[in-house]
């Protein structure tokens, strides 16, 4: 049966209310996932430990949700999908509430394992299941509002815990997400219709979808401007204070600005991979690169920061959609192993560039590990456009992809 046909007629605004909630609980498992990026100085403060080592409550959830995406598709394909999503919904909630009581480090460590299962299982799962709930024409403006959730995250999410915690402390931010995980829960319960396996994603499909060419692109791409970002912006926090100077609500006013640009970024980059996937994931790193590499100097000012934030913001908004677009286009054909490999190589570069990041910054400086940042995206941004240069004449791809180039 196809993934495209609907479990079974429904009113349009239930589905549409169904779609919302799968993207408030991707909401909820990236404001989790990135909220310590606001909270990293009170967050480290409160354990007694370095910026550096704190940036481990960013990179242990990517590991974990590496390992979980395939893990937790492959081993759960023939059950009900929303079973799946209200379960890993129960684990983010015990997740938050466990990191606002914790009384330790090593239990806030635990905590994010849980938030990087959450992340593996639900995006690999929630991700795909627009076809399931909306007829043909709807499911491209269905799967927008879902993924329009990652910049959401930045935009709303980070800035807004960060402000909790600036007020009432980093623990009750955890709590108020834990909070909003019950209430997704409650959506899902009642808005998502019984959906079993419809197409059983297998290892065979996975490692077929690997040996492509256009997976391999698309890895080293997602592989170095993930690297790249998440190795800096992880510590932008301790940059705008330390270097800028800039106090706790001023940071959380320029998070702002960097997510309202990530979302303006986010559907740029929607409409050009339609027509330009190529082009636009090396505009992606190249502004990346540039704004990383200025921030070390121009951002020593308040009005540098701003400006430099917000152009990195309106770039960073396209790459998770570039980079998705990148595998989708790779195995049109198989949908959901294209996005456990999207989730899975995104979350472990992820985690990767928050741990390399932290080492930079712990044995060097924040402005050090932005300008190895910068020259990472760099290098994603050449190696992008050497590939469409030198793309072979006449080469097919797939019946109705974007162009690469």
């Amino acid at each position: 049966m196809s993934t495209t046909t609907l479990v079974r007629p429904r009113p349009p605004l239930i589905n549409w209310l169904a779609v919302t909630a799968l993207m408030l609980g991707i909401f909820a498992i990236v404001t989790s996932e990135i909220l310590p990026i606001g909270l990293l100085t009170a967050i480290g403060a409160d354990f007694g430990i370095s910026d550096g080592t704190t940036g481990l409550t960013m990179a242990l959830p990517g590991i974990v949700a590496a390992v979980a995406a395939p893990t937790v598709t492959l081993t759960t394909a023939r059950l009900d999908r929303r079973v799946m999503l209200c379960a890993l919904m129960v684990v983010l909630a015990v997740a938050d509430v466990l990191a606002a009581v914790a009384t330790s480090y090593g239990v806030m460590l635990i905590s994010r394992v849980l938030v990087g299962l959450t992340i593996g299982g639900f995006w690999s799962i929630g991700a795909g299941l627009a076809g399931r709930l909306m007829p043909p024409h709807a499911v491209g403006t269905a799967t927008a509002v879902i993924f329009s959730a990652v910049p959401l995250g930045s935009v709303l999410g980070v800035p807004a815990g960060t402000l909790i915690g600036d007020l009432a402390g980093w623990r009750t931010a955890f709590l108020v997400l834990a909070a909003l995980a019950v209430l997704v829960l409650a959506a899902l319960l009642m808005l998502l219709p019984p959906l079993p396996a419809h197409q059983v994603t297998t290892p065979r499909v996975l490692l077929d979808l690997l040996r492509t060419r256009g997976a391999g692109i698309a890895l080293s791409a997602t592989f170095l401007i993930v690297l790249a970002h998440f190795g800096t912006y992880t510590y932008v926090t301790p940059f705008l204070q330390d270097v800028t100077g800039l106090p706790p609500a001023a940071v959380s006013a320029v998070l702002l600005a960097y997510g309202i640009a990530g979302i303006a970024g986010n559907f740029l980059a929607g409409k050009a991979t339609g027509t330009r996937l190529r082009a636009a994931f090396v505009t992606c790193g190249c502004l990346i690169a540039a704004t990383t590499l200025l921030l070390p100097s121009a951002g020593g000012t308040a009005i540098g920061a701003v400006v430099l934030l917000a152009i990195w913001g309106l770039a960073y908004g396209g790459v998770p959609v570039c980079s998705q677009a990148s595998f989708l286009t790779a195995a049109p054909h198989a949908p959901e192993a294209a996005t456990v490999v999207f989730t899975s190589s995104f979350q472990a570069t992820f985690a990767l560039g928050a741990f390399l990041g932290g080492r930079v910054v712990d044995a060097f400086s924040v402005s050090t590990v932005m300008i190895c940042g910068g020259l990472t995206a760099l290098l994603m941004a050449a190696s992008q456009w050497l590939l469409t240069r030198s793309r072979r004449a006449g080469l097919p791809q797939p019946t109705g992809a974007a162009r690469f180039d």
